[in-house]
This record gives C-alpha cells, sequence and structure tokens, in this order.
C-alpha cells in the first residue's frame, strides 16, 4: 500500500470513527498498518490507533502503538516524530499511573531539538507532565507545569488545549480544597467549548461538565452536581468512552454517599471499580475505595471501612500519591479513635503528620496548612501557594515579593515559552532595580514596561539576554505586587 492509498483509507477510518463506528475504524486502520509501507502513514495511523484505545480505555493497547510508534519514528530519524512518539508513550504510563515515567518522557520531549512543528506540542506535554506530578501530590510542580501548558495555549491560540488545562487546573484546586477556583476553571472549559467548539468532539464537553459536576458536588450543591455528571455520562455512553463513564459512576456514588443514601451509593461505586480495573486506572480504584470507606464509616461498620481503606493506602504507596494517604490516614485516626484502639490511632497520628510533612503544603505567610478546609488561595508567579486572605494582609506584599526572589534564586524559571533562565547570573545586577521599584511597585505594576524599565536601569549597553531574564523577574515581582492592588 502506498502513500496515496495509505491516506485515503487513513481518512476513511477518521470519518467512520468520527461517525461513532469505532470498530470499523479500527478495522481499517489495523488494515493499513498491516500493509502500508509508507513510514509517515505507517507513524500517523499508529497515532489514530493510540487515541482510539485511549478513549476506549484500553491502554495496554495503546501503550503496545506509541512502542510501536517511537521505533518508527527512530526508523525515519525525524526528531518531530520522535517528540511526538515520546509524548504518546508519556499519556500512555499517565494513562496507566505510572506518573514517574511519565514525568521522564515528558522531560525528554523538551529536550528534542526539533522544528517549530515539534515544539508547539511543548504544551501537551506540559500538561502531561502536570497530571503527573498532581498523581504524585507534587503540588507546586503540576501547577508550575499547568501555567506553562496555559501560556503555550494563549501564544499558540489552542483553544483545545486551553480548554484540556482548565479542567486539569479544576481537578488540582479540588485536591486543595479552593472549591471557588475549582468550579472556575471548568466552567472556563465549558465556555471555551460553546464558543469555540462547533467542529470539536463531544467529549470536551463532557470533560468540562464532569469537572463542574465534581466542584459543584464538593460545595454541596448537589442538584447541579447531578444535572452536570448525568449531562458527561450522557455524552460518555453515546462515545463509548469508558474511562469517564468509570468517573462519573465514582461521582454519582460521591453524591449520593453526600446524601447520606448509601444504598444507591454502594452499587455505583462497584460498577465504577468494575470499570477502574477493566481499564488499569489504579488511581480511581484507589478512590473508590476511599468513597466506599466512608459510606461503611457512616455506617458504623467500622472493620470493614478500615478493609476498604487498607486496600487504598495498598494502592496509594504503590503509585506514590501522598494525598491519598493522607486521607487514608486520617479518616483510619478517626476510626481508631471511636474503637479507643490507642495503639493503632497512635500509629496513624504519626503517619498523618509524615505525610502532611512531605506533601509541603503549608502557607509561607502563616504557617498554616493548606488543604484542610475549602479556602481560597493564591499562587505566586513561581507557583509557590498561600492563603488569600493572607496576601491580602497589611505587610504581606514584601513577604511576598521575597519569597518570590528566594524562590528565583533558588531555581531556574521560565518565564515565557521557550525562555529559559538562570536567576543566579541576573541577580547581582537586578537587585538594585527591584530596590528603586519597591516603594512604587504598584504604579510600576499598572503603566510600566518592564523591558524599557530595565533599559534604563541597566543601561543600553547590558547585553540583550540579560536584560531579557531581568525583564522577566521583574515582571514576576510586578505580577506579585498586582495581587495587593
Amino acid at each position: 500500500m502506498g502513500q496515496d492509498q495509505t491516506k485515503q483509507q487513513i481518512e476513511k477510518g477518521l470519518k467512520l470513527y468520527q461517525g461513532n463506528q469505532t470498530d470499523k475504524a479500527l478495522r481499517v486502520w489495523i488494515k493499513v498498518l498491516e500493509k502500508t509501507t509508507d513510514p509517515g502513514g505507517k507513524f500517523r495511523v499508529l497515532g489514530c490507533l493510540i487515541t482510539a484505545h485511549s478513549e476506549m480505555g484500553k491502554y495496554k493497547e495503546m501503550l503496545k502503538y506509541a512502542l510501536s510508534q517511537i521505533d518508527t519514528a527512530r526508523e525515519m530519524e525525524d526528531p518531530d516524530y520522535l517528540t511526538e512518539g515520546y509524548l504518546n508513550l508519556a499519556r500512555s504510563h499517565e494513562k496507566l499511573c505510572d506518573f514517574q515515567k511519565t514525568v521522564s518522557y515528558c522531560k525528554t520531549c523538551l529536550n528534542m531539538q526539533g522544528t517549530t512543528v515539534s515544539l508547539q506540542l511543548n504544551g501537551q506535554v506540559c500538561l502531561s507532565m502536570g497530571n503527573a506530578f498532581l498523581g504524585l501530590s507534587v503540588f507546586q510542580k503540576a501547577l508550575e507545569s499547568y501555567e506553562k501548558a496555559l501560556r503555550y495555549a494563549h501564544n499558540n491560540d489552542d483553544k483545545m488545549l486551553e480548554c484540556r488545562v482548565c479542567c486539569s487546573l479544576g481537578n488540582f484546586y479540588v485536591h486543595l480544597k479552593d472549591y471557588e477556583k475549582a468550579l472556575f476553571f471548568p466552567c472556563k472549559a465549558a465556555e471555551l467549548v460553546n464558543d469555540y467548539g462547533k467542529g470539536w468532539s463531544l467529549k470536551y464537553r463532557a470533560m468540562s461538565q464532569y469537572h463542574m459536576s465534581v466542584a459543584y458536588r464538593k460545595l454541596e450543591r448537589l442538584p447541579d452536581a447531578m444535572e452536570c455528571c448525568e449531562e458527561s455520562m450522557k455524552i460518555a455512553l453515546q462515545h463509548g468512552d469508558r474511562p469517564l463513564q468509570a468517573l462519573c459512576l465514582l461521582n454519582f456514588a460521591d453524591i449520593h454517599r453526600c446524601r447520606n443514601d448509601v444504598d444507591k451509593a454502594f452499587p455505583r461505586y462497584e460498577s465504577s471499580m468494575c470499570i477502574m480495573t477493566e481499564i488499569g486506572n489504579r488511581l480511581g480504584q484507589c478512590q473508590v475505595y476511599l468513597g466506599v470507606g466512608k459510606c461503611l464509616l457512616q455506617q458504623k461498620e467500622l472493620d470493614k471501612a478500615l478493609d476498604s481503606l487498607q486496600r487504598a493506602q495498598e494502592l496509594a504507596e504503590a503509585l506514590g500519591t501522598k494525598l491519598c494517604s493522607l486521607k487514608v490516614h486520617c479518616l483510619s485516626e478517626g476510626i481508631y479513635r471511636i474503637k479507643e484502639s490507642q495503639e493503632e490511632l497512635r500509629d496513624q497520628v504519626v503517619k498523618f503528620l509524615q505525610c502532611v510533612e512531605e506533601l509541603e503544603l503549608y502557607c509561607g505567610m502563616c504557617g498554616e496548612s493548606i488543604g484542610e478546609k475549602n479556602q481560597q488561595l493564591q499562587a505566586l508567579p513561581c507557583s509557590h501557594i498561600f492563603h488569600l486572605k493572607c496576601l491580602q494582609n497589611n505587610g504581606s506584599k514584601e513577604k511576598a515579593l521575597k519569597c518570590f526572589i528566594e524562590c528565583a534564586r533558588a531555581t531556574q524559571l521560565s518565564g515565557t515559552c521557550g525562555d529559559s533562565w538562570k536567576p543566579a547570573v541576573i541577580f547581582q545586577q537586578t537587585e538594585d532595580a527591584l530596590n528603586v521599584l519597591k516603594p512604587n511597585i504598584l504604579r510600576v505594576a499598572r503603566s510600566g514596561n518592564p523591558r524599557s524599565l530595565l533599559s534604563s536601569l541597566l543601561g543600553t549597553e547590558t547585553n540583550q539576554d540579560l536584560q531579557r531574564s531581568a525583564a522577566i523577574l521583574i515582571q514576576g515581582a510586578l505580577q506579585v505586587a498586582l495581587l495587593f492592588k
């Protein structure tokens, strides 16, 4: 099968797939894979198979095709194809909840020296990396990756990517219990679908509705949560989206649990678990065990609740997701307190405090923990997270600026897409500039141009790369200042 015929058959498969004739589309693509002699066509048809198996929840098959795609890209010796291949490999491991491998392959993508085509994939790479860091409960790196993905989306006017990032940010803030932001971001995703998504797959609408439902449930707006989840489930059933069906069933169960209707919750947890197990979503399985444990606790079946929590803990340890472990220890602590089992209680308290320390979820202003209850949060440009009320207190502006500068001292930040810089090189020459700015930083933030400002402060003879990097630092400081306007 030559290049033209390969292209025609791939397009035929795409039309079948878009018409929800998935089985027929797969047969067409597999036949192309077996017969084509065109390496580029083979790479593309493998991409179609990867996407289809991802949406069906057949993640092991997805991984198999991703490995085959990498081999094809290596044979072609094309860095753009290699970048896309490693991205699909990262996504496959993300779906299988192997988050460390996901991060590793994402870093490989970002280090590839491709053309403009591969650079356009960097936003998707950052999104996948953010999801992996969130799975590992490394929240600052997750947020940093999401912010980078969002910048790529804005710079490339990629509304689909922006929609996906907004959904992931909604999930991020659900974890940290800022439920106002947890609702804001999927609502923004839904707006993008309404404004730009006429030709998009319905999965984008389903995805935004699901994340809105979770946020509504956390805000105890249960009728709204049920309505959004039903809309998402309807689309997932129409398109045979097994992963989303499992998530919707889990959310339905949680809604019924919040209504104290455990008789309706249990069968939905069971159905969700069946799909989660089938597709290999171990993080989802962990969340199901947590929900079942909470239901059993409501029914005062303490031993059964402990058994469910123990299963959740085993999965959490295997995945390296510290937040799930923390939730298990918190619930177990309450159960052992009721049972008056002092030795087990002390053990759970120690493990809980260890998890809190490992998560490093503390406000840099007040020192109190983040994520214990519903509170509004605010992130600095360096992705450090604070209580919003702490940032708004008198005297906090200087502390926030100091935190940002010290963070920039210790790390390499990316101020704009593709601009990596080492702050140590520029601090000596820009700290004086910052000191000049501090008294009037709000005025500068509202009206100043950081780069022209730097030209006057550092001198026109200063190296352009130095000026650009220093401008990024100043820009970040100005963003911090604007939090206090």
